[in-house]
């Protein structure tokens, strides 16, 4: 059965003319190949069809959260690749704007040698999860956000933004065709998705792509470090490299971004250190944030909940969380510089991101210029802190179904 995709809303939206309301639907055809389509014309179920075989699709059962056959048992899943049952792509043309998605067995692309996403890297992705609840739902965690920040790295980028709706809709539709390869509850573990946009149209003169793909593949995972909660991590203060420039890319989730960090995160691994922190590029003063994720540092005397504000940095939709999370409980929440020697006065320090969660950090440490001994070394908690437990606690209940979700930020998959 083929399903392909009528974009009505998608190519209103980049002409200028976009229907106030969006409702997304697979509008199935007779073709053999498996592929999807969105429809806003007209609102429908999903597999609605007056054909036989797209009846039987819609009343069919999808397959339980964690009825997959994987390598490692569920509970030790880490942060790596593993195959799963399949990808969604999806293509923009100038001609046609976006058009059809497709659900996609094969792991590889079919790329033009002259991409932008290769000579020039217009190449930009997000990261979001979705975890499964006690009763079998599974639930994707504030996919609007991410749709959100997609769209402003689009911008920055002179990538056409996936429209707010489609973007959900083909997160929930990905999901839905790999269901089996989500965690199950009381696992620990969640369905990764990594939605990528990169230039797939040739340019050899600097500008933009003429084509650009979208693709969302998910991935079953644990922890990103080992151990995750159990044991706090130590930091490395990176002073010889910098992540990104004050008016650069440093806010935009570019590919780029994290290329420049491969050679810093392995010199610091080899010094023993699993995660790296960045102070600002420009003075070298001010905490920006570690390798993979936000900084934040709890004040528990003062009741605070401090994190940086800069151009520079990354608005991690974790720590958006968390900053809601902690008000919540009564910290006062501060965006703000944060001097190298403040650090001092923290007694919890966290990574915080949709990959790491959230990371306690042992220690941070700067080193002597061109050597391994130590210079200064800021000590935090040597156990997970309190602060840190019961925000892990809140966050992780929330995307479990275990604690209410009064801010409405999980999204059922149905």
């Amino acid at each position: 059965m083929r399903l392909q995709l009528i974009s009505a809303a998608a190519i209103g939206a980049l002409c200028g003319s976009r229907p106030a309301a969006t409702t997304l639907a697979f509008v199935p055809s007779t073709s053999s190949s498996s592929s999807a389509t969105y429809s806003a014309a007209r609102p429908q179920p999903l597999f609605m069809s007056t054909t036989e075989d797209a009846a039987a699709a819609a009343s069919a059962v999808l397959p339980k959260p964690g009825t997959a056959e994987i390598d490692v048992p569920w509970s030790d899943l880490g942060f790596e690749f593993r195959a799963t049952k399949s990808h969604l792509k999806m293509t923009w043309t100038e001609s046609d704007g976006w058009g059809g998605a497709e659900l996609v067995g094969s792991p590889y692309v079919n790329l033009h040698i002259g991409a932008t996403a290769l000579h020039y890297g217009q190449s930009c992705f997000e990261g979001l999860k979705a975890f499964a609840h006690e009763d079998d739902t599974v639930h994707i965690f504030r996919p609007d956000e991410n749709a959100k920040r997609l769209q402003s790295s689009c911008e920055r980028l002179m990538m056409p933004p996936v429209p707010h709706d489609v973007f959900i809709q083909a997160c929930k539709d990905v999901v839905k065709d790999n269901m089996a390869y989500v965690p199950p509850y009381g696992s620990g573990g969640a369905l990764y998705l990594r939605p990528l946009l990169f230039g797939s149209g040739p340019r050899i003169g600097l500008q933009p792509a003429d084509e650009y793909t979208l693709i969302i593949l998910v991935i079953p995972v644990g922890d990103y470090y080992k151990g995750g909660l159990a044991s706090p991590c130590d930091a490395l203060i990176i002073e010889d490299f910098d992540r990104a420039a004050p008016r650069g890319v440093g806010n935009v989730k570019v590919a780029g971004n994290y290329a420049a960090d491969l050679l810093p995160n392995m010199l610091g691994k080899k010094k023993g250190y699993p995660i790296g922190l960045y102070l600002d590029a420009q003075t070298q003063t001010n905490v920006e944030e570690f390798s993979t994720s936000n900084f934040v540092g709890i004040d528990n005397d003062a009741k605070k909940y401090v994190t940086p504000k800069s151009p520079s940095v990354l608005p991690s939709i974790t720590n958006k969380s968390l900053m809601q999370i902690a008000a919540d409980e009564g910290y006062e929440v501060e965006r703000r510089d944060i001097p190298v020697e403040e650090m001092e006065r923290f007694d919890e320090v966290l990574a915080v991101g949709t990959a790491v969660v959230v990371t306690p950090i042992g220690s941070a440490t700067r080193l002597e210029e061109d050597s391994e001994a130590v210079k200064v070394k800021y000590e935090f908690s040597e156990e997970v802190g309190a602060t840190t437990r019961k925000f892990y606690d809140i966050v992780r209940g929330i995307q479990s179904g275990e604690m209410e979700d009064k801010h409405e930020w999980n999204f059922k998959v149905e």
